[in-house]
């Protein structure tokens, strides 16, 4: 006898079903982004319903935040693309492509009635067992930005990327490098400049070039003080009395930027809007006025020039004060800009993104990020590299191949399943750029048995060749954490044997 525990409009699948429905989620995400794998990946268009926004893109980071799911198996492999973005910056296809594949061979061994912990424990031995490393900045720049649209110019933007990283000195802190976009030009037309750059304009009435600046960057209200109590009247009876407000109101403005002027500064910025009878006081002290600087903006300029942000100016002993050499306007394109040059972080930089439509400088500022974010990793924690094109997981492959001969029973078949997977990636490589992915992969399955550990897929040529010869290196944390991570997902989607689905929350009557 049944009994109902749930309630109304909560649902339930178990065990076949719910394996059936987390593995067809899973899988059908993995094959939603294979296709923009590798060099010779494909984009996607990405249109918003509400806006009408329309982006570009093949990084599967952006894809996957894009798109909404309703399927719990899937929604895990968003969750730890998001985690291998946020961690090592790239490497978000991969993961989920791979996770996808281990629940595709998953979903094959179920089928033969082999139990999901054999299966589990299967994959945890081919882990282990899967383990490389080697070296290069340069080149792991030119194999993260090979797969993204700056793939035409990938020597010009990996050493842009390398010449920002390194001026980091092993810090992983990418806020100090400042990335300012502007359409117009070509994508080559980019470039890594030393200082930091702020999108505004000196105020009117200001000098545009400074030397030795000392800086006050506050988040302050500069317009008139009004009564700032909503549905605050005030009410005269002559207009003598509308007069003394305003008096009062500019008096205790002038108090206000004396205050100011007390710090000793000869620039001030802020977050919000100045007033012409407060930047009038400011420019006759002589104090460059920088207005309304975005948060972001007024947060990296104080990280950058060693300030903090101040909101009131009672003790000017209290407050950090930011300094830089020189403070100038510059002209990018058709629109002016503040550049701080010699500032206290000296390993600020900015690099400034051209193109020829906002949507190519969108794309180029995510297939940077990725670059950047990978590079900090390598050069401050982890400087092992390992081979690319396909090279690491044929090399995994084989390795979990050979573990598979050692393990008896059940678990083998397991085990075995898990190299299957690895080697679906080259394959998506191989097809992504349309060549004959069977005979390439044999090929390369083929070399590396016969211990050529070096062999890899040409994207140029399609053929066989020494990855360590083109440089084709990626990040050994990356290929780490996209093996742990997607082995990882799949051992918690193959465990699921129930999906409980929580009954909608009803709206109320008004």
């Amino acid at each position: 006898m049944s009994m109902q525990i749930f309630g109304e409009q909560a649902t339930e699948e178990k065990a076949e079903n719910a394996r059936l429905s987390s593995f067809v989620g899973a899988v059908a995400l993995g094959d939603l982004v294979k296709s923009t794998l590798g060099p010779k990946g494909m984009n996607k268009i990405l249109q918003s319903a509400s806006s009408g926004e329309i982006n570009v893109t093949n990084d599967g980071a952006t894809i996957l935040k894009s798109i909404q799911l309703d399927n719990a198996a899937a929604k895990i492999l968003v969750n730890i693309s998001k985690v291998q973005d946020d961690e090592v910056g790239d490497g978000t296809t991969s993961v989920c492509v791979l996770a996808s594949e281990l629940l595709r061979e998953a979903e094959k061994l179920i089928a033969m009635k082999i139990h999901p912990q054999t299966i589990v424990e299967g994959y945890r031995i081919a882990g282990r067992a899967a383990d490389l490393f080697r070296r290069d900045l340069l080149n792991i720049a030119r194999t993260t930005i090979s797969s993204k649209v700056l793939s035409q110019d990938k020597d010009y933007f990996a050493n842009l990327a390398v010449d920002a990283v390194l001026r980091l000195k092993g810090s992983t802190n990418l806020e100090h490098i400042q990335i300012i976009k502007k359409v117009g030009g070509k994508l080559t037309d980019s470039y890594l400049d030393e200082g930091f750059i702020l999108d505004k304009s000196i105020s009117t009435n200001s000098p545009k070039r400074l030397t030795n600046a000392k800086i006050l960057v506050a988040n302050t209200s500069m317009d008139t003080d009004k009564i700032k109590i909503f549905g605050a009247r005030v009410k005269v009876d002559s207009t003598s009395k509308l007069a003394e407000l305003e008096r009062a109101e500019r008096e205790k403005m002038k108090a206000k930027v004396d205050a100011i002027a007390k710090h000793g500064i000869n620039v001030f910025v802020n977050r919000q809007l100045i007033y012409n009878y407060p930047e009038s006081l400011l420019s006759e002290r002589g104090i460059m006025v920088i207005e309304h600087a975005d948060f972001e903006g007024v947060e990296r300029l104080s990280l950058v020039t060693g300030g903090e942000i101040a909101s009131t100016f009672d003790e000017p002993s209290k407050v950090k004060l930011g300094e830089c050499e020189l403070i100038e306007e510059v002209l990018i394109g058709e629109d002016k800009l503040i550049k701080f040059s010699g500032v206290a972080a000296g390993l600020a930089c900015t690099v400034v993104l051209r193109g020829s439509t906002s949507q190519m400088v969108d794309e180029a500022e995510r297939s940077l990020h990725d670059a950047l974010s990978v590079l900090s990793q390598t050069s401050s924690s982890d400087t092992r590299i390992v081979l690319g094109g396909g090279c690491s997981e044929m090399h995994m492959a084989v390795a979990v191949d050979n573990a598979a001969q050692k393990v008896s029973g059940k678990k083998a078949i397991a085990v075995e399943a898990f190299s299957r997977a690895l080697r679906m990636i080259p394959t998506i490589l191989a097809d992504n750029a349309g060549y004959d992915s069977s005979e390439l992969v044999s090929r390369l399955r083929a070399a590396h048995f016969e211990g050529d550990r070096e062999a890899g897929l040409d994207m140029d040529n399609g053929d066989i060749a020494s990855m360590k010869t083109l440089g084709v290196t990626e990040s050994y944390k990356l290929k780490r954490k996209v093996v742990e991570s997607a082995s990882e997902a799949a051992e918690m989607i193959i465990r699921v044997d129930d999906i409980l689905r929580a009954a909608p929350r009803r709206r109320e009557a008004v």
